[in-house]
């Protein structure tokens, strides 16, 4: 594995770090990440600014799931454009979006560097050569990189909720997807740097520990040194939980096809692994499962939801589905209506389809549901999940939830918000609380999004 590279500009004394400011768009993975970016280089001597005006280097963290989050970030360049017109500023593109642009996005007049999410320790040395003029490219992905013995800078505000990277990339190759080729094979991190990682922020104060991955049901390590042993996520989550019975345990995502009873099992043997599993559909239809090249079937998926809900009946289960992929017909979309009717989710993360450069359906599949078309197919999926929602969160009332508070809530300094083991979000009356606590919170009434209640 690669080590950092020595920074020949690194401060002698803190008022002569240079400033950094890092923007970071896409899913809590790209978060973490640019926890690790921020590491790399507060050692090679940077600070953490909050302006771009007080900057001597921008970093844009991105995301290519979709095309809007590509289009943001661009439209980003432009304002930080009109930065370096006013004086000396580096700006770098670094993740996702990097690794599957590369030379094209060196060619935009505001980019000095190029950082795929393979390259982040190679930063210090990108920064140094383009501080001389020269624009600077690093986008090889790794087959061995996990930053396992890299501490993330935490930049959230509340200091209670963390996050970890226990694995990088995705095997699974969907048609639709661009992880795999912007971030790389499957890797699993060493779990005992996982477990430093989290003993470290239970020590820190943090309260709630989310275990991220592409896939985490796939994580898969074999010590290198003795093959016997053997580390799978269901063992990795009981090692995590046991760190301290009074710390959730969080993880995400859920691939239905790996999903094992043996993590269903250990999430129903210990208190504080919250009972929410996030368990992605994209459809209902097997005939677009098998084009998205998802490897379930529709048959499968319910027989993993019934295990759910046999071994963890208290689970909320959540879930994401894409509304006109490629071919699908009114018939394959009647089918994904069904299946919400039939699971009842808790809630949804709905998208229509957005065709990315590269993938399997991108090269082989025309992108043939027309956009009015894939929109009211999408407006009916979010109006049914809405009534679900709805009618899930009315379940909670009269009931007393333990709740972790996360701050204050944004509508009013006298109420705070926090989220059940189940992760519905909950807003109550602060009467002198604060974050971090946990409290038991009588449910009164809710939203479709949002349960409100009094502290008992």
């Amino acid at each position: 594995m690669a080590t950092n590279t020595p920074n020949p500009l690194k401060p002698i004394n803190e008022a002569s770090r240079r400033k950094v400011f890092i923007e970071t768009y896409g899913c809590q993975m790209n978060v973490n990440d640019s926890e690790v970016v921020l590491a790399i280089l507060q050692d090679a001597g940077f600070a953490l600014c909050s302006s771009i005006s007080e900057a001597d280097l921008i970093l844009v963290n991105t995301c290519s799931v979709r095309e809007n989050a590509e289009q943001r970030v661009l439209g980003r360049l432009d304002v930080f454009r009109q930065e370096k017109k006013k004086r000396k500023v580096l700006v770098g593109v670094l993740g996702c979006m990097a690794q599957r642009m590369k030379e094209k996005l060196l060619e935009n007049e505001s980019v000095d560097i190029v950082a795929g999410p393979d390259s982040y320790r190679e930063l210090p040395r990108l920064v140094e050569a383009a501080g001389l003029e020269s624009k600077q490219m690093d986008a090889l992905l790794s087959h061995e990189e996990t930053y396992g013995d890299i501490s993330p800078v935490r930049m959230d505000s509340n200091g209670v909720s963390a996050f970890i990277s226990i694995m990088r990339g995705c095997n699974n190759v969907c048609s639709y997807c661009i992880v795999p080729f912007v971030r790389g094979a499957e890797r699993s991190r060493d779990p005992y740097s996982i477990l430093r990682e989290a003993r470290s922020l239970i020590d820190s104060g943090y309260k709630e520990i989310n275990l991220l991955g592409q896939n985490v049901d796939s994580y898969r390590w074999k010590n290198p040194e003795n093959h016997a042993e053997k580390v799978d996520f269901a063992r990795l989550l009981e090692m995590v939980a046991l760190l301290d019975p009074t710390v959730r345990i969080r993880f995400a995502t859920s691939h239905p096809k790996d999903m094992s009873d043996g993590v269903l099992y250990t999430m129903a043997m210990y208190d504080n692994i919250c009972k929410h599993i996030h368990l992605p559909v994209q459809s209902g239809s097997n005939v677009m499962l098998e084009r998205m090249n998802r490897k379930y079937t529709r048959e499968t998926y319910l027989e993993r939801i019934s295990r759910i809900r046999e071994i963890i009946p208290e689970c909320a289960i959540t879930t994401d589905v894409i509304a006109g992929f490629c071919g699908e017909t009114d018939e394959d979309h009647r089918q994904t209506i069904s299946l919400f009717n039939e699971v009842n989710f808790d809630s949804a993360f709905m998208f229509q389809y957005s065709e990315r450069p590269g993938t399997k359906a991108a090269r082989q599949f025309a992108d043939d549901v027309p956009d009015k078309v894939k929109t009211e197919r999408l407006e009916e999926i979010i109006s049914l999940q809405n009534e679900i929602s709805l009618d899930r969160n009315l379940r909670y009332v009269g009931q007393v939830c333990e709740v972790l508070i996360e701050g204050p809530s944004k509508r009013s300094a006298a109420d705070l918000v926090g989220r059940t083991s189940s992760n519905k979000t909950c807003v109550f009356p602060a009467c002198g609380h604060k974050a971090g606590e946990y409290v038991n919170v009588r449910i009164l009434s809710c939203s479709s999004a949002t349960l409100k209640g009094e502290i008992v």
